[in-house]
């Protein structure tokens, strides 16, 4: 089908904003990003669209920070550990002491119904671990907190519309505002936008995948010790009426509720719905509606059936679809489902995750110079991005990418031309983990791999 096209004159826009960095997105990946430049010395401008920062933590409600062990030992440190410890001081985080963090059913039974536990485990009952439940408007505190005190120089309320690039090289980017376009220039830009908009409309070359999405709710008026206590007497029951309401919803975990640090709060991370495409307005419309329709009905059989949930009531839906995946960069090097298998570390390792590394040039576009990107967007399969792709490692890729933009700034060399040991030794001068010190039962990459085998 031939689209009709509209040629548009060229617009005239004021500069808003001059920084070193800019970075496009206030997602987990952009806060981590932004205050971690900021702190380096940098000028830091911070874009969002929304009212709020925190993204899919705040805004799409995914409110469990998982995938940050490997057996006993914490992986993923750093921005997401301030985070932690900034909202277990409000009330707002729970996290299981290391003495619970084990594998029985007393301590299942205690903490399992906060989704702190080990999902890549098969055993049942699956292992305590360390992982936090947390309240999303807490996380907005926070992220407003860290960046307030990092300096960064914040724009919400602004949409990233067209990228500024000269000669192959990025200088900043438009904005979309209810004042019209604005311009903001800087050295490098950072995109953490989710689905590499800045990248795409760059010219960086990417792939196009899609996921299943989840437009998460929260329920209110919830007894919860009833429903466990109904849980734990008759689990047979039990399962049965989770089947139902699950199959009402289309699509869910297997533990399709859990609870918050807000007492009778419980969020739902469901329906999952599959074949709608996160970057076309026409398809999240479309989900939008068919998830608010499983909602209605599932929590009225949940109400009508669920001990425990007979005055539960609809208390919010998330603002933000939650888009598992839709582009991914085709940087200069693509991690492939293999890497993510058979934890394979590399020589520029910049950040990790559970078990898995991220090379520096996984966050770096080929043709575009000065732009680095962090997030579920970064350079990987699609197989590979769907094991790799949980907030707490995102945060971490963010971290490293606004700690190279400090270091091409403050050396005035191209982002590509950043060493990544010199990002190494930053991360961990900013208490994270680049992971370049590999677990015992890491791989070691052939640094001699060429494009032509990496899978794409």
């Amino acid at each position: 089908m031939n689209e009709r096209t509209l040629e548009l004159s060229a617009i005239d826009c004021p500069v808003v904003a001059e920084s070193d960095v800019v970075v496009v997105g206030g997602g987990p990946a952009g806060v981590a990003a932004a205050v971690s430049a900021a702190r380096s010395g940098v000028s830091v401008t911070l874009l969002e669209r929304y009212p709020a920062l925190g993204g899919l933590a705040s805004g799409g409600m995914v409110l469990v920070l998982d995938d940050m062990i490997n057996g006993s030992e914490i992986t993923v440190t750093g921005i997401v550990s301030e985070y932690v410890e900034r909202l277990q001081r409000i009330g707002l985080a729970v996290l299981p002491p290391e003495e619970d963090r084990i594998a029985s059913t007393e301590m299942w039974n205690r903490w399992g119904r906060f989704g702190t536990f080990d999902f890549h485990t098969a055993s049942n009952p699956k292992p305590i671990c360390y992982a936090v439940a947390f309240d999303p408007d807490g996380w907005k505190r926070v992220s407003n907190d860290l960046v307030r005190e990092a300096g960064v120089d914040l724009r919400l309320h602004s949409w990233f519309s067209r990228p500024i690039v000269e000669d192959g090289r990025m200088r900043g980017v438009v904005a979309e505002t209810k004042s019209g376009p604005q311009a903001v220039r800087a050295d490098v830009v950072i995109d953490t936008t989710g689905d590499i908009d800045v990248a795409a409309r760059a010219g960086a070359p990417y792939i196009k995948d899609s996921y299943i999405t989840t437009l998460v709710f929260r329920l209110g008026g919830v007894d919860t010790a009833a429903a466990e206590a109904f849980e734990q007497a008759h689990p047979r029951e039990a399962r049965a009426l989770n089947k139902a309401i699950k199959r009402a919803l289309g699509g869910a975990w297997e533990l399709w509720w859990l609870k918050t640090p807000i007492p009778g709060v419980v969020w739902c991370n469901a329906p999952h719905m599959a074949g709608f495409d996160g970057t076309d307005p026409v398809s999240l419309t479309q989900a939008e509606f068919a998830a608010r329709d499983k909602i209605a009905e599932a929590v009225e059989l949940t109400r009508r059936t669920l001990p425990g949930f007979e005055h539960c009531y609809v208390l919010d839906v998330a603002d933000q679809m939650g888009v598992r995946q839709s582009r991914l960069l085709e940087g200069e090097y693509v991690v492939t489902v293999d890497d993510v298998r058979e934890r394979r570390h590399f020589a520029d390792t910049v950040a990790r995750g559970r078990d898995y590394y991220y090379p520096y040039r996984s966050l770096l576009p080929k043709r575009v110079d000065q732009l680095l990107v962090a997030g579920r967007h970064y350079s990987a399969t699609p197989q590979a991005q769907k094991m790799s792709r949980e907030i707490p490692p995102c945060m971490a890729m963010g971290q490293a990418a606004g700690l190279a933009a400090a270091i091409a700034v403050d050396e005035q060399i191209t982002v590509r031309e950043v060493d990544p040991v010199d990002i190494q030794k930053q991360m961990r001068k900013h208490g994270a983990d680049p992971g370049d010190v590999p677990s015992a039962n890491a791989g070691i990459a052939n640094p001699d791999t060429t494009e032509s085998e990496v899978e794409h």
